[in-house]
C-alpha cells in the first residue's frame, strides 16, 4: 500500500522518522514535502497531500507542530476525512467509525514513541461500516476541491 506523507518545517524531523517507520512496516511512501527545516507554510503541504490522497485513493499522514492546522486544511477537500489523533484510541476510532483517510499528528505534542503507536493502531483497524456508513453519507458531499 502506498502512503502519502507531508509536513511543514516544524514537523520535518518527525516526518523523516515516520517515513523510516513506514518503510520498516513495508509501506511504499510518497513524500510531498517539505524537504528541509526551512520555514514554510503548512497549508501548502496539506493541499498537496490531500490532492494526492484523492488522486491515488489511498491514505495519508500529515504532520505539523500541533497537527491542528493541517487537519483543518485537509478537511476542506471533498473526499478527505482527516483526523487529528493524539492517542492509539483516537486513531482506532477514526478508522473504525469515521473511515478516516488522513492521519494528522502533532510533532510538538506527541513523542516519537507515541506517534509510532498511533500509526500502528491506525493501520491495525479498519472501517466497521454499518451504522457508520449512514453517518458518512450525511457529510460526504461537503467540501471543496482546490
Amino acid at each position: 500500500m502506498k502512503i502519502i506523507i507531508g509536513a511543514d518545517h516544524a514537523a520535518f524531523e518527525m516526518k523523516e522518522v515516520v517515513k523510516d517507520f513506514l518503510h520498516s512496516l513495508k509501506f511504499e511512501v510518497q513524500d510531498v514535502g517539505t524537504h528541509s527545516e526551512d520555514r514554510c507554510d503548512y497549508p501548502d503541504y496539506a493541499i498537496k497531500l490531500s490532492q494526492e490522497v484523492i488522486k491515488n485513493q489511498t491514505q495519508g499522514i500529515l504532520l505539523c507542530g500541533s497537527g491542528i492546522g493541517v487537519s483543518i486544511v485537509a478537511n476542506r477537500f471533498k473526499g478527505i476525512r482527516a483526523a487529528l489523533c493524539r492517542s492509539p484510541k483516537d486513531s482506532e476510532m477514526a478508522r473504525k467509525h469515521n473511515d478516516a483517510n488522513v492521519l494528522c499528528l502533532g510533532a510538538r505534542v506527541n513523542t516519537e514513541a507515541e506517534i509510532k503507536l498511533i500509526i500502528e493502531s491506525w493501520f491495525l483497524h479498519k472501517f466497521e461500516s454499518g451504522r457508520h456508513s449512514d453517518r458518512l453519507k450525511i457529510f460526504e458531499q461537503l467540501g471543496a476541491q482546490a
